[in-house]
């Protein structure tokens, strides 16, 4: 235990205040701490530690995002890593950490947690991506105008057969579908994902699928994919690309709708391994041109990244004010962990140290150019 005039204790408030945040003290991003085990290991684990040590309720703070953000600007996410994160860097570098039976684990882990959480915090339509918040003021609006945005971007029209690659619980086929008149195919690894889906698309033309990206073998002529490539990994990326271009006509489209990282990396933080994406990882735009080149053409590159910290506060607001109406088994930790997830999405985006990226490819090129709306 790290008492009141310990090294690690002076360590560790030496660096907050690098960070403009004081233990004790009088602003809502300064800490309260309630267990003094607390120091001892966020300098061990880092990342892990400190989220492990909120959702065993040894510290709290008055804006938690708030909080999260000053240690991102000061970087001490990058200077306080933790063995953990260190083994796992190791792993994601050498070993595929997403392979067919690898990738299903988030499905379970995740996705699979119940309709009812992601019900109470998406809004209206369950779109779990970043809304488009040019124009509009509240959620709902913000995930049709991205769901429109995909459309426009893609040039939907009746007839076209459109597969959408992680197509969560269907909003984006079903959109598309009754806007514009295409049909469509939608997979998922999330068994709760693939039961919402097909009740909330049925009756029209869209057939969704319990499959893996790698397993699709049609042809199509627009591919979307929302919110899956968090998942691929870098390993799998050609793979992934191939995929897409295998699936696409000739004269085709795919929309790739994807989190990214300022950085190369090959596994994602500590925490959010443990905890919320098993064996996810943002990609670096280097990572992502490799794996497109020579196989398609970027026609547009579109970043709203700073858009994702408006959708995550929504999210919050929305869970916060539903929690007492969901069921006994989201317990107080798992609601310290879900807050903690959130409130560090939150700083991530804020910071800008992640981005929101939508880029159209072609297989060949657009015959006189492309031109993106927005």
């Amino acid at each position: 235990m790290a008492g009141t005039h310990s090294p690690i204790k002076r360590r560790v408030d030496r660096l907050l205040a690098e960070a403009g945040v004081r233990v004790g003290g009088g602003g809502e991003c300064d800490p309260r701490i309630l267990d003094d085990r607390f120091y001892a290991r966020v300098i061990a684990q880092g990342s892990l530690g400190l989220g492990e040590s909120y959702m065993d309720h040894w510290w709290e703070v008055a804006s938690l995002d708030g909080m999260l953000a000053r240690l991102m600007r000061a970087r001490l996410d990058r200077r306080v890593m933790g063995w953990q994160a260190a083994l796992d860097r190791w792993r994601g570098r050498w070993f595929n950490q997403q392979t067919r039976r690898r990738s299903r684990e988030v499905g379970r882990r995740h996705y699979d947690l119940g309709n009812d959480l992601y019900r109470a915090m998406l809004g209206k339509r369950l779109v779990y991506s970043c809304g488009y918040w040019r124009g509009v003021g509240d959620l709902d609006s913000a995930q049709v105008a991205k769901l429109d945005l995909v459309c426009r971007k893609l040039g939907l029209a009746p007839g076209m057969r459109v597969l959408d690659i992680g197509c969560g619980w269907g909003e984006m086929l079903k959109f598309a579908v009754e806007r514009h008149g295409v049909e469509g195919v939608g997979i998922t690894i999330s068994q709760e994902q693939a039961a919402f889906a097909r009740e909330l698309c049925a009756g029209l033309p869209i057939e969704i699928r319990l499959q893996d990206y790698r397993d699709v073998d049609e042809r199509f002529d627009r591919v979307i994919s929302i919110g899956m490539f968090e998942h691929v990994g870098h390993a799998n990326y050609p793979t992934f690309m191939d995929r897409v271009r295998r699936c696409l006509r000739d004269d085709g489209l795919c929309l790739l709708h994807t989190i990214g990282g300022n950085l190369t990396r090959h596994v994602t933080d500590p925490w959010i391994a443990r905890y919320i994406f098993p064996n996810s990882m943002l990609p670096s735009p280097s990572q992502v041109a490799a794996a497109v080149e020579g196989r398609l053409v970027i026609e547009d590159w579109h970043n709203f990244g700073a858009d994702y910290d408006r959708t995550l506060q929504a999210w919050r607001d929305n869970v916060e004010r539903a929690w007492d109406r969901l069921p006994a088994r989201y317990d107080e930790r798992f609601r310290r962990m879900w807050r903690f997830y959130l409130a560090g999405s939150m700083a991530t985006f804020r910071t800008r140290n992640a981005q929101l990226w939508q880029l159209v490819l072609s297989p060949h090129g657009v015959p006189g150019g492309y031109v993106a709306p927005r």
